[in-house]
């Protein structure tokens, strides 16, 4: 059974959104500090959590930030008001997978919960690109960097690289489209899915983290091309 862990400090609405997610069969462990969700999440014993910004102990940044430090790749969807663009793009600069802006539907929440989870599952074959291994396995190489999708691994030189579920399947686009242009939309439907709509800024922030993760230089990017009013493009 999936399992999931809500950390929400507000008892009326952590015990509607516990219910949407126990109603569709995932199994919800729910939590109202920061401290105890640090904990929870560096374990890493969920399929997905969903994280609020205001907590007493740690605030969800702080939570988010240990998460991904610890090394965990759980998909992790923050909790954030309505107009806080500047905090949506700070948590995904974090690691933050995706964002769900308060108040929401039970309708959107199950959307995001199940695009999660899809991008969480790494799914085998990525046409366009040659794996450098005989065997079939999925390593690819490019300069000093080596992308390992069986074992969801980045390494720039002999240096591993914290990369989230999100970012994997972004590179994992481009490069079944080695040399082609995706679109904005099309990177959106491959990643997020056809039933979940993310704006602009969530694209352009995840793709800033990874420049910034496998580049020399991010504002010169040699691999993560910018195609102005088109999209991007993977050059190797």
């Amino acid at each position: 059974m999936t399992r999931i862990l809500l950390v929400e400090d507000e008892p009326a609405i952590a015990a509607g959104v516990r219910d949407d997610l126990e109603l569709e069969g995932y199994s919800v462990d729910v939590v109202g500090d920061g401290v105890t969700a640090s904990t929870r999440g560096v374990q890493g014993q969920y399929d997905l959590i969903l994280l609020d910004l205001m907590l007493p102990g740690k605030d969800g940044y702080t939570v988010c930030r240990e998460i991904r430090a610890a090394g965990v790749r759980t998909p992790l969807l923050m909790l954030t008001a309505r107009g806080q663009e500047a905090d949506k793009v700070l948590g995904l600069e974090l690691g933050a997978d995706d964002y769900i802006t308060k108040p929401f539907g039970r309708r959107e929440l199950q959307s995001r919960v199940r695009a999660a989870l899809r991008r969480s599952t790494m799914t085998s074959g990525t046409s366009g690109a040659s794996p450098t291994s005989a065997t079939g396995a999925e390593v690819y190489e490019f300069g000093d960097l080596t992308i390992d999708f069986r074992r969801c691994e980045l390494r720039k030189g002999n240096q591993p690289i914290a990369v989230t579920a999100v970012e994997l399947k972004l590179l994992r686009a481009l490069l079944a489209h080695r040399g082609e242009v995706l679109t904005i939309d099309r990177l959106n439907e491959i990643v997020w899915g056809s039933d979940v709509f993310v704006s602009n800024r969530v694209v352009y922030t995840h793709m800033n983290n990874l420049r910034k993760k496998i580049e020399d230089q991010p504002s010169k990017p040699r691999h993560l091309v910018t195609v102005r009013g088109v999209g991007y493009r993977f050059d190797s």
